[in-house]
């Protein structure tokens, strides 16, 4: 059987030195995909790989730190990404077993009766092997289009993993928001039940008409009414958190009840050059990779239109006894050569089919390019927003904090009516919010740009899957 498999191998030697037919693939550069020198809203600043990998680490929450971690090990969207590209891998090796010789082998014994009593018995060894020849590359392109999509995979599991990080991050900050502006509701609470008070008092004492007192009481109730939506706000915040890190629902929600501030994070992050998100971006790599295996099926699709050579050989032996299986061996090599004549313009229509799919891949690639881009240019925006709306909150927060104080002095006082002391203290709550909701913006804004700038896993450590399927 060796020596079949030999023969069989030095006679497909210079066989498999064709020409391979189809494109040879070249990744687009950027200047190809008309890829600006720098991004629009802020000038070029070299970026750090390790920021953008562990870029949650840089809000210094320890909690948020541990739900990230726990998002990596146990989201089941993670799991299903993971579980394609061991798919996707496979099929890499199933694709290089189609250049490889199959090889079989198959053994019998029996035992012979005839009318005379007599019985003899009877021994069979075979094998047989057979090589498609890939004279044209259609097998070699094959290959070249799974290591491709393997490739691919592993882009995609990254873009999942990117996103993840990005919803346990998003969710974790609207929980601590909801924390803050619950904080902001008892203790609007907390004064609407001393207005209400007071406003009881002068009009038993018959200083003010009962319409006050009916005001504060509408102030009281309508501040009470938003409590049980931020308490919702609070557990869907946390709800969808357990479901990220692979958990049931209220899972995370009596570890996550203890009130923390918002996290802030830095003021900045350095987003280096567009070329560089390019690269960092694996939802862009993965439409890169896309592309480049619909142009190797172009290829395959091409190889079809030529002959196909195939070698097939047997060897064997039989005899009456185990000992006499050695004595006579026969087998044979043959070679067969098949070329389609007619069929109808399908194998020409196959190969401008993949044409088309290679020509919307690289459609699609650029698209991602194009969006990559938006999406750093809007994370831009919206940190820049949030970072000037928190600046304004805090003066109008201290502004607010003083006109409330003294017209609730004034108001004990005599001195002012309740509707004063009422826009006054709707002011402050408005302001308290708003500081709140800007300090969550500005955080959600650098989660927002870390996400478009592909933060979240390490490109480097990425495998080749071409020599590590």
């Amino acid at each position: 059987m060796k020596r079949l498999v030999s023969l069989a191998a030095f006679l497909a030697i210079p066989l498999s030195a064709c020409a391979t037919v189809g494109p040879d693939y070249g990744a687009p550069g950027a200047r190809a995909l008309n890829v600006p020198a720098s991004y629009y809203s802020v000038e070029a600043t070299p970026g750090s790989p390790e920021e953008l990998a562990h870029w949650w680490t840089r809000f210094d929450d320890p909690v948020l730190n541990e739900l990230v971690q726990q998002a990596v090990t146990q989201n089941l969207d993670l799991a299903v990404a993971s579980a394609r590209l061991r798919q996707a891998r496979e099929g890499v090796v199933q694709a290089r077993a189609g250049a490889l010789p199959s090889v079989g082998a198959s053994a019998g014994a029996g035992r012979n009766f005839d009318s005379d009593g007599e019985d003899r018995s009877s021994f069979s060894l075979g094998a047989d092997a057979a090589w498609e020849v890939d004279l044209f590359g259609g097998i070699r392109r094959g290959v070249e289009a799974a290591e491709a999509d393997a490739e691919g995979a592993v882009f995609d599991l990254a873009a999942v993993q990117v996103a993840i990080i990005g919803d346990v991050a998003t969710n974790y900050i609207q929980a601590r928001l909801a924390q803050q502006r619950l904080e902001t509701a008892r203790d609007t609470l907390a004064i609407a039940d001393e207005n209400l008070e007071i406003a009881g008092w002068r009009v038993q004492a018959g200083l003010v008409s009962s319409q006050d007192q009916e005001q504060a009481r509408a102030q009281r109730a309508q501040t009470a009414a938003s409590i049980p939506g931020i308490e919702r706000d609070f557990a869907s915040a946390t709800y969808r958190l357990a479901v990220l890190t692979g958990q049931a629902p209220g899972a995370l929600t009596a570890a996550l009840r203890e009130p923390r501030t918002i996290p802030t994070g830095p003021d900045s992050i350095a987003v280096g050059i567009p070329a560089d998100t390019l690269r960092q971006r694996p939802d862009v790599r993965a439409a890169e990779r896309t592309l480049a295996a619909q142009t190797a099926r172009i290829g395959v699709a091409e190889a079809q239109l030529y002959p196909g050579l195939r070698l097939t050989g047997n060897i064997g032996s039989s005899a009456v006894s185990l000992g006499g299986l050695v004595d006579v061996i026969t087998g044979g090599i043959f070679g067969g050569l098949s070329q389609s004549l007619f069929e109808g313009g399908r194998l020409r229509s196959q190969v401008r089919s993949q044409e088309a799919a290679a020509e919307a891949a690289l459609a699609s690639y650029r698209q991602s390019v194009l969006v990559a881009l938006e999406d750093v240019e809007n994370g831009l925006l919206a940190l820049d927003a949030a970072q000037r709306r928190q600046e304004q909150f805090a003066v109008a927060l201290e502004a607010a904090n003083n006109t409330a104080i003294l017209a609730r002095s004034q108001y004990r006082a005599g001195l002012t009516d309740f509707q004063t002391l009422l826009e006054a203290e709707r002011s402050l709550l408005s302001a308290r919010d708003g500081i709140d909701s800007s300090r969550a913006e500005q955080a959600l804004a650098l989660i927002q740009l870390y996400g478009a700038l592909g933060g979240g896993w390490d490109p480097l450590a990425t495998p080749e899957i071409g020599t590590n399927a």
